[in-house]
């Protein structure tokens, strides 16, 4: 979606200062990307002494500040673990001035948008996910250029005020994102299966193979492109995906157990070695080769 032409006011305002709430991957490259394409002085909040220091020393922040000082900041960034997000959400809304904008970037969002729901400035904050990331943590892996041609969604638009709205497309579409709409419920739905089932299915993947081949160098040699490939998401941080899959419990629950049908079918037709029903199955599955190709287009 193209930013009206007023939206052009804030990325264009260098003086602006941004608080970016924990430092870790999104953050931190969401921080990177401030500075560099808006020239906007961030100030970094975490509440782990050692990132926010990481952080300072990498140049991702401009300075480190306390969470008292947030009134100061123009705009906000909540960039912490779901589970969290939906207390410091209301914590941020009673800190900031009046006309400063505060989004979250958290990759469910049914709870944070509840909880904030009946908070006095909640026209001032829109619930954000940039769908983008990597298999690393901490600041040290925030990178330039993650969120490039990828698509940002913006749920319950109509809860943020317009002003709200656009200050958030235009800062989206200066980090060079597509920005759709939807219904956070049906956000939390959707992502369980696009997103959350993949990084289920790659822990348990590297579960399994690390239970059944004791010798580590084997797993070494016989790994292939396809393995690493499918297993790439098992090195995710725990303490970041843990509260996902609990907090978009029903919906990871449903999506689970579509997917243990598949795999206990296809098991009997391995078993039964029904070679053609298998052929069809997976032929079948080759279709999703066209969607994502009609994605990268």
């Amino acid at each position: 979606m193209n930013a009206p032409s007023q939206q052009a006011d804030i990325v264009n305002t260098k003086d602006t200062k941004v608080a970016v709430i924990g430092l870790g991957l999104i953050g931190g490259s969401l921080a990177l990307e401030l500075k560099k394409r808006l020239q906007w002085t961030v100030l970094g909040i975490d509440a782990n002494d050692s990132n926010a220091s990481k952080a300072l020393k990498l140049g991702i922040v401009d300075e480190i500040i306390p969470f008292s000082s947030l009134n100061q900041a123009d705009v906000v960034v909540i960039a912490i673990p779901v589970n969290h997000a939906p207390q410091l959400a209301i914590d941020v809304l009673n800190m900031i001035k009046e006309d400063a904008l505060v989004f979250d970037v958290g990759s469910t969002k049914e709870n944070i948008c509840k909880n904030v729901v009946k908070h006095s400035k909640r026209v001032n904050f829109v619930a954000v996910h940039p769908i983008a990331g990597t298999e690393f943590s901490g600041p040290e892996a925030a990178i330039y250029n993650l969120f490039d041609g990828k698509v940002n969604i913006i749920c319950d638009r109509e809860l943020s005020s317009k002003v709200s709205i656009e200050k958030t497309l235009a800062i989206f579409e200066a980090l060079k994102m597509r920005t759709i709409f939807m219904d956070s419920a049906e956000h939390d739905k959707h992502i369980a299966y696009v997103s959350h089932l993949s990084h289920i299915s790659s822990f348990m993947l590297g579960k399994t193979v690390l239970e059944i081949e004791k010798e580590e160098q084997n797993i070494f040699d016989m790994a292939g492109s396809g393995f690493e490939s499918t297993v790439r998401l098992a090195k995710s941080s725990p303490k970041m995906w843990s509260p996902i899959f609990v907090g978009n419990k029903k919906n990871i629950l449903t999506s689970l157990d579509e997917y243990i049908k598949n795999l206990t079918e296809f098991r009997a037709l391995i078993e039964n070695e029904e070679t053609v029903a298998l052929q069809d199955s997976m032929a079948e599955t080759n279709y999703i080769k066209e969607i994502l190709e009609g994605i990268k287009k």
